[in-house]
């Protein structure tokens, strides 16, 4: 080493860094979801943040399809509702046939300016 610099310890571990472009928080509230062709019916969303949410539905949906969703939230934070059109943009492969629900990462894709305002003040207000 010449004088004057430090000398530079690698460091081993695991890092997990937060990769989205909108970091989710995590959550439990209920939604309905409906397919344009089907009646709606009622699930879970377990994370959400200001681009999507990760919900857990009884049904195999395709990537790239498009869900109605309502969330139903707590009633002491003054919301009711936020309803959002969605995009599926991933799922997990559903490995047995009564293995339960397919975790599926959905994007907003027609959310009012008013309603996103909302779930960001929602999310901010979790994250503390």
């Amino acid at each position: 080493m010449k004088n004057g610099e430090k000398e530079t310890k690698l460091r081993y571990g695991t890092v997990n860094f937060e990769r989205r472009k909108h970091p989710r928080v995590n959550l439990d509230l209920p939604i309905e979801y409906s397919r344009i062709d089907l009646v709606a019916k009622n699930k879970r969303a377990i994370k959400a943040g200001d681009g999507g949410l990760l919900v857990y539905l009884p049904e195999k949906m395709e990537i790239g399809q498009h869900l109605r969703v309502k969330i139903f939230f707590p009633s002491d934070f003054g919301l009711n509702t936020i309803e959002s059109m969605t995009e599926v943009v991933w799922l997990d492969i559903h490995l047995e046939k009564d293995w339960g629900d397919y975790r599926t990462g959905v994007r907003f894709v027609d959310i009012s300016l008013e309603n996103l305002r909302r779930l960001k003040d929602f999310l901010r207000s979790l994250s503390g």
